[in-house]
């Protein structure tokens, strides 16, 4: 019986090891690497990932949240040119979308400011609401991930902003005609 295991012990690993050496991989050397890709690699610093992008909360100018962003249209160059935003709804139910230009939003990677102990919400007001006579955060970008020479430290480098603001309230996004994807 101990003989068995340690045959099969011996036949495993005989074939552990073929499987290693046919997996080794042979190099082209008769290409140079593409200069767009190596560029491209290193200079990401400071962009952000549109998946990330997507699903961002959306505020006004007085920090009131009025959707979120869907959706990222853009032209056949690769540019942003639309915003789909989501108004409205629960869970996706009763969502009411609306398209708007991609630079008329603005982008932050400061966090809402929800008030200090001076500055509260209104008796009655949720406590999750933003407090009244706060100013959206003043690191803003408009339609575009910021410059190498804003973009974050890497202590604190996020591959996304932490909110969107567009200058609309809830009810003018709701009147706004809705967007429907053409077939």
């Amino acid at each position: 019986m101990l003989m068995k295991s340690i045959a099969a012990g011996v036949a495993g690993s005989a074939l552990l090891v073929s499987v290693a050496f046919a997996q080794s991989t042979t190099a082209t050397t008769d290409k140079a690497p593409d200069a767009a890709a190596t560029t491209a690699t290193t200079s990401a610093s400071g962009d952000w990932r549109a998946s990330k992008v997507v699903g961002l909360k959306v505020y006004n100018d007085a920090n009131e949240s009025v959707g979120s962003i869907n959706e990222l249209l853009m032209d056949k160059s690769g540019n942003i040119q639309l915003v789909v935003l989501g108004v409205g709804g629960f869970l996706g139910m009763g969502e009411h979308l609306v398209a708007v230009p991609f630079d008329k939003m603005k982008f932050s990677t400061e966090p809402i400011s929800y008030g200090t102990a001076s500055n509260t919400n209104p008796p009655g007001a949720p406590a999750n609401r933003p407090a009244t006579g706060t100013t959206p955060p003043s690191t803003t970008t408009t339609g575009a991930a910021p410059s190498a020479s804003s973009a974050p430290t890497s202590s604190t480098s996020k591959w996304y902003p932490d909110h969107a603001v567009f200058n609309a309230t809830k009810d003018d996004l709701k009147k706004m005609p809705e967007f429907k994807y053409a077939e």
